[in-house]
């Protein structure tokens, strides 16, 4: 059985997607719908409909993609060098068509680009099609799709936020040189609140002193979330209601049921960092590929995962924002579509229930590398029991297992996760484990070894041979890292079990064996 740690390692690399951006390795599996008819957009049949004024109230997805997509310029061979080296800022998107997560990002990149267009923003976004173009995107530093890469005068650095466009928006403008925005009107923080779903607001009598500086230090340093000052109680009552006479205050707005949060403490850039990492993300927010990295990443280590359909999860939702805010700080309240394969699998797969299509309740404790399953009906009651138990440890480890099996006649016994402690540690005789996984290359050969010894020495009453499939079963004793393992447990003490040589020949494994049977004959007669 794998380590702990190994195992919420490997779910780490699978969930995070690459460092810096959402980047995925070539795999031509991927899904090509939607970045292809994002990309075929046909920008002159939207043009003569403008010039015809066929447009009537609000212009449908397709007309903004496609004027976002002459906004956004299309690099190649030619043109990459010379755009990088002429412009201060460039956000580049290195895609391919073929992938499906170039095909979730390539529309909030194009609204994004429309977006700092209208606000006049210095920031060239450009697209380069890193398949057809492999020499140019070698040459800047783009290996895997979709990558995004800022380019401050010819030097790049890795995108580091968000995959919305609000956030690419806000860390744009963070990157180039507003952290902060300032508003002086009633009337600019009711458009400003209609406009960001999730914002820091700060409140400054002046806008100098160790605390402003150190407000300004926070919002250049978070990459995700815009923040907005003004030294008008008034105008931070329209972004912040109902805060108390001060002259200086610090909140947090969303636009989810958990609204309003107030900073308190001292006003230092670590703090307010950490602030917004233990409050940024909504109630019960829902994983997608794009937010997984993010998510996993939270300093919230204990998260409750629910993966369910999404008719399913609509009945949950209310109650489990309820529960929510009673563990707030303390526990990540996640929800996944089950259907969603590439984010629901990894962990379901760790829980054993990969196949499974009923709602599954499930935590992770990232701190201590532990899992935890609700047993129970995933009801709204249990599942508050469940976070209940959590927080004051006395709810189990989950360590899977498969369903125990009939040994009957079985010259070499099964033992699953729930039946190691009575058929391993606890029994009286010898045991012989072979532990292996259905993918170990070497393990059918080893099984076929354990299978003749057994019939060798079936004579014998006090010794029993087993074997244990890791890849679905776990116990917290067996901790193996190579398999095949072949691990002799000794009647006198199963504490310490003797590692056999698995590339051995039937006949030294078969002496080892004697040995350590008079071994044990020897303690015993000791004993006596």
């Amino acid at each position: 059985m794998l380590p702990p740690r190994f195992i919420f390692l490997t779910l780490a690399v699978v969930l995070l997607l690459s460092s810096g951006a959402v980047t995925a390795n070539i795999d031509g599996d991927e899904d090509s719908e939607g970045i292809e008819e994002l990309i075929a957009l046909d920008e002159e049949v939207e043009l003569d409909h403008e010039e015809e004024g066929t447009h009537h109230g609000k212009p449908s997805e397709a007309e903004v993609l496609s004027k976002a997509q002459r906004i956004v310029i299309e690099l190649n061979n030619d043109n990459t060098k010379r755009v990088i080296d002429e412009n201060e800022f460039v956000l580049v998107l290195g895609y391919a068509p073929w992938c499906a997560r170039s095909a979730e990002l390539m529309p909030q990149f194009a609204e994004a680009a429309t977006a700092l267009k209208e606000l006049e923003s210095t920031l060239l976004m450009a697209k380069l099609d890193a398949e057809r173009y492999p020499k140019a995107a070698s040459a800047i530093g783009i290996k895997g799709f979709p990558t995004l890469l800022l380019f401050v005068n010819c030097t790049s650095q890795p995108y580091t936020g968000g995959f919305t466009s609000e956030e690419i928006v806000i860390w744009a403008k963070k990157k180039t040189g507003e952290p902060v925005i300032r508003i002086g009107s009633l009337e600019d923080a009711e458009k400003f609140f209609k406009k960001h779903s999730m914002f820091v607001v700060g409140l400054f009598h002046k806008f100098e002193g160790s605390e402003h500086e150190e407000f300004v230090k926070a919002a250049t340093s978070d990459n995700e979330i815009q923040f907005v000052e003004t030294s008008s109680k008034d105008i931070a009552n329209v972004l912040f209601p109902n805060i108390k006479p001060s002259n200086l205050f610090l909140g947090l707005v969303k636009s989810e049921p958990e609204r309003y949060t107030a900073f308190e403490g001292t006003l230092k850039m670590e703090k307010i960092l950490q602030f917004l990492d233990y409050n940024k993300f909504p109630l019960v927010t829902t994983v997608t590929e794009l937010n997984s990295a993010r998510v996993y990443s939270s300093p919230i280590n204990l998260q409750v995962y629910v993966f369910a359909e999404a008719d399913d999860f609509k009945n949950l939702l209310e109650p489990l924002q309820n529960i929510a805010r009673n563990f707030k700080s303390e526990i990540l309240f996640l929800y996944v579509d089950i259907r969603e394969d590439n984010i629901a699998k990894p962990f379901l797969t760790l829980l054993g229930l990969e196949e499974s299509q009923d709602t599954v309740v499930a935590a992770f404790d990232n701190k201590i590398s532990l899992k935890y399953l609700l047993e129970s009906d995933p009801m709204p009651r249990k599942i508050e029991e469940f976070c209940l138990g959590l927080r004051h440890g006395t709810v189990a480890p989950y360590y899977k297992s498969q369903p125990i099996p009939d040994n009957k006649d079985a010259s070499v016994q099964t033992i699953v996760g729930k039946t190691f402690d009575d058929s391993v540690l606890n029994s009286p005789k010898n045991i012989l484990l072979e532990v292996h996984t259905p993918w170990c290359i070497n393990c059918e050969s080893t099984s076929k070894q354990v299978e003749k010894l057994a019939k060798h020495f079936k004579g014998l009453d006090n010794l029993i041979f087993a074997k244990f499939d890791a890849s679905a079963n776990e116990h917290p004793k067996l901790q193996v890292a190579d398999y095949p393992t072949l691990l002799f447990y000794p009647a006198a003490d199963k504490s310490n079990p003797i590692n056999l040589p698995t590339k051995s020949g039937l006949k030294d494994l078969a002496a080892l064996i004697n040995q350590n049977l008079k071994n044990q004959d020897h303690l015993s007669k000791d004993e006596l």
